[in-house]
């Protein structure tokens, strides 16, 4: 019999293989994306220090339907105001191993809109 490989741990060795290439600083901070099947999450993670330095998220947001286009818009921009009031402008966008496309790429869109750079 043949092992079948489950799709999230596709996904963990995607991130893995995103993450030795990629980390954050206090001053370019590592903008990290979780989505699950109800709700969407980001962090601005410190890997120097391994801190998270703020965080938004559709939970945290209350938003009825955090599983759609229009709720990872909100928390891009939301992050990005996180993001201001510490004064950071410029971030290197972490997607997790998600495919860069449907929520994920809604929430980067709206993270740069709203001013972030990455």
């Amino acid at each position: 019999m043949v092992k079948q490989i489950k799709r999230n741990e596709i996904r963990k060795r995607r991130h893995a293989r995103i993450r030795r290439k990629i980390s954050g600083t206090h001053d370019v901070p590592r903008l990290v994306v979780f989505r699950s099947n109800k709700h969407i999450a980001v962090q601005l993670i410190d890997d120097t220090k391994g801190v998270t330095l703020g965080s938004a998220s559709s939970l945290q947001m209350k938003l009825v339907h955090g599983d759609n286009v229009e709720s990872a818009t909100k928390v891009g921009a939301e992050i990005a105001n996180v993001a201001k009031k510490l004064g950071i402008t410029k971030v290197v966008f972490d997607r997790g191993g998600y495919l860069y496309h449907g929520r994920i790429k809604a929430l980067a869109d709206a993270a740069r809109a709203a001013g972030l750079e990455f």
